[in-house]
């Protein structure tokens, strides 16, 4: 089981890393790199023909403003592509967002939340999950302790205002 993590800069990293953590604990492993598609497109480049061969299952790709780093992945690639708008300074995200949904036919970008890295790690564990039943397995339990928690909680406002 093999996830690329790649972000446009690293100043995307602190958004991106929760993202890694999860899959990590899911046994996942993850090649993470920093590789612009405006100023690093070369090496960009290499790392996807190199994905492509090595084991890689889906690519999570993280970028703000432009955010053409998603596209470019997929343009390369017939592995699922996760993209991952990144808030900005000026627009909140959203030139990032716009930007990543608009993707022309034929180069599907799935894309999370701005900021949604969590959702794309979880949404890159349910693609594995389709070969690997283990990763099924656990996100089924981890719902299930998602419901158990969200049920207490409606136990306790219950209890508390009734």
């Amino acid at each position: 089981m093999r996830v690329a993590v790649i972000m446009g800069s690293t100043s995307d990293l602190p958004k991106v890393e929760p993202a890694i953590k999860i899959l990590k604990d899911y046994g996942v492993q993850v090649d993470v790199r920093c590789l612009s598609a405006h100023r690093a497109h070369a090496g960009l480049s290499a790392f996807i023909e190199e994905a492509n061969g090595n084991g890689t299952e889906v690519f999570i790709t993280a970028a703000g403003m432009a955010a053409a780093l998603p596209g470019v992945v997929a343009s390369q690639t017939v592995l699922p592509v996760i993209g991952v708008p990144i808030s900005g300074s000026v627009l909140d995200g959203q030139d990032a967002l716009y930007s990543i949904v608009q993707m022309p036919s034929g180069i599907p970008v799935a894309t999370v939340a701005i900021n949604g890295a969590k959702n794309a790690a979880y949404l890159a564990l349910q693609i594995i999950g389709v070969q690997h039943k283990e990763v099924q397995e656990k996100l089924l339990a981890e719902r299930k302790q998602m419901e158990e928690s969200a049920m207490k909680a409606n136990e306790e406002v219950i209890a508390k205002y009734n």
